[in-house]
C-alpha cells in the first residue's frame, strides 16, 4: 500500500515539473540557444540573437496574437519585463516571437497588438517557423531561459496556472541564472494553444 502512494505521488509531480527533456523533445537543459537571424520586429528593426550578448540572461517567448491562453499571459510578460529588463543597466532581455502564419499572426497584426497592448518587449516575427522549430516549441506561450553562456537553463510555462497562479517557475529560473546557477524546476509542460507549424 505504501509503495503505491509513493509511485501516485511521483507520477503526479512530474506531471507538473520534469526533468529537462521529457516535454520538449527538441531541447535539453545545457543546450545552446538556437540562433535567429534579421527577424523583423513590431518597431520595425531587425533582431538576431547577437543584439543581445550584452545580457546574462535572455527570455525567449513563443507566442502568437490569435490565442486565448498567449492573450492571458500579455500582461504577465509585461509585468514581468518591467520586473527584470527594464532599463539600460538590466542584465535580462525578453524576447518574444511569433512563428504562426495565420493572417491574424502576421506582422501587420502584431504591430496592432503590439500597440494595443502596451507591450514593453521585443515582438519579432519569423514567417520561416525555423526559431520555433529549432527549440521544439509545441504551444503558445511557452518560454526558454537561456544564461550567460546562452546555454538553456529552463523550458516550459511561466507559471503553475492560468487563472491563480501560485508558482513562477520564470521568475525562479532567471533569479538562478544571474546568480550563475540552475532553477530546482528546469522543465514544465507548457499550456497553450498548438502552435501552427506548415508541413516540410
Amino acid at each position: 500500500m505504501l509503495r503505491c502512494t509513493v509511485t501516485a505521488l511521483l507520477v503526479a509531480a512530474l506531471t507538473i515539473a520534469a526533468e529537462a527533456g521529457q516535454f520538449n523533445k527538441k531541447l535539453n537543459i545545457g543546450d545552446p540557444c538556437p540562433t535567429f537571424k534579421n527577424l523583423e520586429g513590431v518597431d520595425g528593426k531587425k533582431y538576431s540573437l547577437d543584439d543581445f550578448q550584452s545580457k546574462d540572461v535572455l527570455v525567449l517567448v513563443i507566442t502568437c496574437n490569435h490565442c486565448p491562453v498567449a492573450q492571458a499571459y500579455e500582461d504577465r510578460i509585461i509585468q514581468f519585463t518591467k520586473k527584470w529588463a527594464s532599463g539600460p543597466d538590466s542584465k535580462v532581455a525578453v524576447v518574444a516571437i511569433n512563428v504562426n502564419n495565420l493572417e491574424a499572426d502576421k506582422l501587420p497584426a502584431m504591430k496592432i497588438r503590439a500597440r494595443e497592448r502596451g507591450f514593453n518587449f521585443p515582438y519579432l516575427y519569423d514567417p520561416t517557423q525555423q526559431i520555433g522549430r529549432a527549440l521544439g516549441a509545441t504551444v503558445t506561450p511557452e518560454f526558454f531561459v537561456f544564461n550567460k553562456e546562452r546555454k538553456l537553463v529552463y523550458m516550459g510555462a511561466m507559471d503553475d496556472s492560468q487563472n491563480n497562479p501560485k508558482v513562477n517557475y520564470l521568475d525562479a529560473a532567471v533569479e538562478a541564472a544571474l546568480k550563475g546557477g540552475q532553477p530546482a524546476v528546469k522543465e514544465t509542460r507548457a499550456r497553450g494553444c498548438s502552435v501552427k507549424y506548415e508541413s516540410q
